[in-house]
């Protein structure tokens, strides 16, 4: 499923223009956004957490020469799976 399909399917299921539902995804996204780049965590009891994530400097090779590089630390987000969903998915 991509953003459109699921714009697609808010429509049918809440009986609203698609229009409206694409404003609640997009606005949605950017709130979750928003809230990762300063660093608070969002939570959706029931669903999950997005949070974000501190990996450490490291070594790494080079696939194409094999070569050993330094690849920098850096922030990445992370989701974390709450345990209804993981409930409902197994």
């Amino acid at each position: 499923m991509n953003k459109a399909s699921l714009i697609e399917h808010m429509a049918k299921e809440t009986k609203l223009p698609k229009t409206v539902c694409k404003n609640a995804v997009e606005s949605f996204v950017r709130f979750v956004e928003t809230n990762l780049k300063k660093g608070k965590n969002v939570v959706l009891t029931g669903f999950g957490t997005f949070t974000v994530m501190r990996r450490k400097e490291r070594v790494g090779i080079n696939p194409a020469t094999g070569q050993k590089m330094k690849i920098a630390a850096k922030r990445v987000p992370k989701f974390k799976a709450g345990k209804k969903l993981k409930d409902m998915v197994a």
